[in-house]
């Protein structure tokens, strides 16, 4: 042990337990502190907790750059975050200086760490500087101590290093269940893509499971701050432990909402026996499940990485990452027996898949063996790598072997054709090693593709095509949804704070199957909406899948005001069926409830504004000078449309025939394939130019696409040194 520091541990009350904790890696220094009113007022907890720590601890008088020590690693849960009785209550929100994009991050993640850390007393804790030595920090829940150890000795293999500590730091068997671990893996210390594993002891089945903080690499952040991993224990979280304010309105509003699921999940999704692993079926219909990078939307294989495929392999029955949650759609596959790397012949659990990485590594590779899907989610979790940016990375290295931009003497031997599962594994278990192609690979698409232009001497137009064809924005790799068809969703991967994550705006159902937003004034009303609604999730320590994933099913009469339910009826500003009215007041009186607070609809989206644009504005302080939002902003061509004659011929008559006459305003007849692609290509970029400029003026942004000082004024988060960032780059 290094360092020991007493504390008392406060009541939780309203749902807060009113301290953060910051700890310095370099000095040793740990600082409690009082969360003020004005703090829950303007930075209501979770991700604002988290920003607001950053920046207070940031410096504003340089770039300061992922691998720097000033980086601040800040982990929150959130005033409703912990609640055991209603669904989807048991989040955890992860923020940093990303080494994908170099500006702030923020990932939502299930696990016991948030509520635990809460119930131990802190609302959010940050970490700052970067040690010379491994470290573990225990913080104590139970005894009123934090604990800072040396941890040389300790493998960072995640399966080895959660099973380790958590029997390390329980005082018996049953404790178990009462301790969570933060960790990474060796991936993420040897690439940009390393992902945050949190913990939990499943009891019932004997052994710990694990979900991920994967996007943008705040594993790679804690591993460079040579942390090996965070510990929390928490005994006797129960009910009452958030001490809500009206307790009987919590209650209430938790018992219906857990009984609709129950009732409806089944008739629907299905998510308690199957996950998110059911919309595999769903976007193979719509023409919307990445295939070949992105590429085609459908292909008849999918049925064999669909749900029949895990019914199959899927241990039974609802499997939540959080105590009373009643959508529980983690889910897991017991006594699977890898055929790779260092666990090859072994048994070993494996948490998920769940859709992002059945689509980003089957699909999307072209591989439709689950077993395989199983394998490679197995050892991204155990080496700390997200799915997501190693499934959307391989797609494009896929691609660029294929037109002969790799070949095996540019990978160091290793054959990336189309579905080659054993030559995929060879690069994931590379890059836990920290050898040959997979340190290239490690460091994501943007980082791929100026290596490639450079040390392979590429023509200018190879250059063009590994523009076109990298699925990445602001740096991070898309998740697995395809856009080619929705302006609405291309506008909510680009416009994003962070990169093309669906998290803000998933909007392709409302867009292109329903056409619910024809004008650019309705995609951009859209893209001020969800964005801030699905913000209000990670302020609250929340999972946005009871939302919207089971639906009411007189949800559309309610929107449209001829039912009133439980004494309410859709106010003017929800009354809209994507919106889900009734699950909004639902969380609107959740919040209530617990905080004492008295808002509505509005004011609930007004507190989330206020966060997104305060997050905005503190990425000024990471973008490089002369670079603007608006190039940011941008998205690869083939988010928009079709890059090569294969794609455009495989949705000319469904697409693009009638687009070139309806809207382009040509007659395709005698045009060549390369003279109609032109002119698509032309007409869609310029419609997503008109977008960002819609968007930015319907969010209150130049534009440029930075929040003007009016819109700091109206969210009365005008800060002194807000408002000079904001003056310099407008």
């Amino acid at each position: 042990m290094i360092k020991e520091i007493n504390y008392e541990v406060p009541v939780i009350e309203k749902g807060y337990a009113n301290k953060t904790l910051y700890i310095n890696l370099e000095t040793l220094e740990a600082k409690i502190e009082d969360v003020t009113e004005e703090m829950k007022e303007k930075f209501i907890g979770g991700r604002g907790f988290d920003l607001w720590l950053t920046w207070k601890y940031i410096p504003k008088d340089k770039k300061v750059k992922w691998d720097d020590p000033e980086n601040v690693l800040c982990i929150a849960s959130g005033p409703l975050g912990g609640t055991t009785n209603y669904p989807g209550s048991g989040k955890s929100i992860v923020t940093a200086i990303s080494p994908l994009t170099n500006i702030l991050i923020d990932s939502n993640v299930g696990g016991y760490f948030g509520p635990f850390l809460k119930f131990a007393g802190f609302d959010a804790m940050a970490i700052q500087g970067k040690s010379d030595k491994e470290l573990l920090i225990f913080i104590d829940g139970d005894n009123g101590k934090i604990l800072i150890e040396e941890a040389e000795d300790l493998p960072s293999e995640t399966f080895q290093l959660g099973r380790l500590l958590t029997e390390k730091y329980a005082k018996d068997e049953n404790d178990k269940r009462n301790i969570s671990v933060v960790s990474a893996g060796p991936g993420a210390e040897n690439a940009y893509m390393g992902c945050l594993n949190f913990s939990w002891f499943d009891g019932k089945r004997g052994y710990v499971r694990y979900k991920q903080a994967g996007r943008g690499g705040t594993g790679t952040v804690l591993r460079n701050k040579k942390i090996k991993a965070l510990v929390v224990r928490k005994s006797n979280v129960n009910v009452k432990s958030n001490n809500p304010a009206n307790p009987e309105a919590e209650k209430e509003v938790a018992k219906r909402h857990s009984k609709e699921i129950t009732e409806l999940d089944p008739k629907q999704n299905d998510m308690r026996n199957i996950g998110t692993i059911h919309l595999i079926p769903i976007m193979n219909d719509f023409d919307l499940l990445p295939t070949k990078n992105f590429r085609f939307g459908s292909d008849p294989q999918s049925e064999k990485i669909g749900k029949e495929a895990y019914y199959k392999r899927f241990e039974k029955g609802p499997d939540p990452c959080w105590k009373g949650c009643t959508v529980g759609c983690t889910h897991g596959v017991s006594s699977f027996e890898c055929k790779t790397g260092p666990y090859k012949g072994q048994k070993v659990t494996v948490d998920g898949p769940e859709y992002e990485t059945a689509a980003g590594v089957g699909s999307n590779w072209y591989m439709w063996d689950p077993d395989n899907v199983i394998e490679v989610n197995f050892y991204c979790d155990n080496y700390g790598l997200d799915t997501i940016s190693v499934g959307t990375g391989m797609a494009f290295c896929m691609e660029c072997y294929e037109y002969g931009i790799l070949n095996k003497e540019r990978t160091g031997g290793i054959d990336l054709t189309w579905g080659n599962f054993e030559g995929a594994m060879e690069v994931i278990h590379q890059i836990a090693k920290g050898e040959g192609f997979g340190k290239i690979f490690g460091k994501g698409i943007r980082y791929m593709k100026e290596y490639f232009k450079k040390e392979f001497n590429l023509s200018e137009e190879e250059a063009k095509l590994l523009d076109d064809i990298g699925m990445e924005s602001k740096g991070l790799e898309f998740s697995e949804y395809m856009t080619k068809e929705s302006l609405a969703q291309q506008g909510g991967y680009g416009l994003t704070l962070k990169g093309p994550q669906h998290d803000e705006a998933w909007l392709i159902f409302l867009d292109m199957v329903h056409n619910f937003m024809p004008t650019f004034e309705k995609k951009a009303e859209a893209l001020w909406w969800f964005p801030m609604w699905r913000t209000s999730f990670g302020l609250l320590g929340l999972c946005k899948l009871p939302w919207n994933d089971i639906v009411p099913e007189d949800n559309k009469e309610f929107a449209e005001g001829k039912i009133e339910k439980y004494g309410m009826r859709a106010p003017e500003d929800i009354a809209d069926p994507a919106k889900v009215p009734e699950h909004v007041l639902n969380y609107v009186q959740y919040f209530n409830s617990v905080t004492g607070k008295n808002i509505d609809s509005r004011e609930y989206i007004k507190m989330s504004e206020r966060m997104y644009n305060f997050q905005r504005v503190m990425n000024l302080l990471f973008v490089p000078e002369g670079v603007t939002y608006k190039e940011l902003d941008s998205i690869p061509f083939r988010a928009m449309g079709p890059v090569t004659k294969e794609e455009y011929l495989s949705r000319e008559d469904k697409y693009y025939l009638k687009e070139l006459k309806e809207k382009v305003g040509v007659d395709p007849t005698n045009m060549t394939i390369e003279e109609k692609m032109a002119a698509i290509r032309k007409y869609r970029e310029e419609r997503y130019e008109q977008l960002k400029k819609a968007v930015y003026e319907r969010r209150g942004w130049t534009e440029n696409g930075v929040p003007t000082v009016e819109k700091l004024k109206e969210l009365e988060i005008d800060f002194p040194e807000l408002i000079k960032l904001v003056k310099k780059h407008q």
